[in-house]
């Protein structure tokens, strides 16, 4: 017993961000619509090494999209389901913004996801400066978090991030040039108990999480 207590102090703590609006799209791209349900923390578990680390952390920041009670509703049941298997989610908001008709000169008001990315940054560096973890796997495909890469390896060269691709879409550039640590989901996902279109029952999320992941060398 002292022994597995003693392995398991050993590992390296590993903790998963995920940007839940570029993970949305790349999956609802696959046609894939189950996927949507997927049990964030065993995707984690199913992405880290696990001989050598250990998940402590799930982060997931999003936002719910204004407009579609019922799917608002959904959306709830997923937060309130992910919150059982240990998943935070953090939670941005939308505002109404004027756009406008190229062809016709129209103008309306289009909803904007705002705070999602900054609320992505904000927990990795907050978990990093308070020591909660030894490597963040950051997923997303979203650029902007070439900043967070950035400060990430400037501040804390002591820890290690690693970029990881949503399913269907390729590695920011902009984020490998402060990491060379990358790891691609492929869409090649197992429905495991999940059954197509399906929703989590008893609160709880499917197990989607057999996701094939492609461990690449650091370059």
């Amino acid at each position: 017993m002292e022994l597995d207590s003693q392995a398991g102090k050993s590992r390296i703590r590993a903790a998963l961000y995920i940007d839940g609006f570029s993970l949305y799209h790349s999956v609802n791209d696959l046609g894939e619509p189950f996927l949507k349900w997927c049990n964030f923390w065993k995707l984690g578990e199913s992405i880290i090494p696990r001989q050598s680390e250990e998940l402590v952390r799930v982060v997931f920041c999003t936002a719910y999209y204004p407009g579609d009670h019922s799917k608002k509703i959904r959306y709830e049941r997923l937060v309130r389901a992910l919150k059982l298997v240990g998943v935070e989610t953090v939670l941005g908001h939308f505002s109404h913004e004027d756009a406008k008709c190229r062809d016709c000169g129209s103008i309306w008001q289009k909803p904007t996801e705002k705070a999602t990315d900054i609320n992505l940054a904000l927990s990795v560096y907050d978990d990093v400066v308070q020591d909660v973890m030894d490597t963040a796997y950051l997923l997303t495909a979203d650029t902007d978090q070439a900043a967070t890469a950035k400060l990430f390896a400037k501040r804390f060269p002591g820890k290690k991030l690693v970029s990881v691709s949503p399913p269907g879409r390729t590695h920011s550039q902009h984020i490998l040039s402060h990491t060379p640590h990358k790891i691609a989901l492929t869409g090649s996902i197992s429905r495991g108990r999940c059954s197509r279109g399906s929703s989590p029952r008893r609160g709880r999320p499917p197990s989607c999480a057999r996701t094939s992941t492609t461990r690449r060398p650091a370059t």
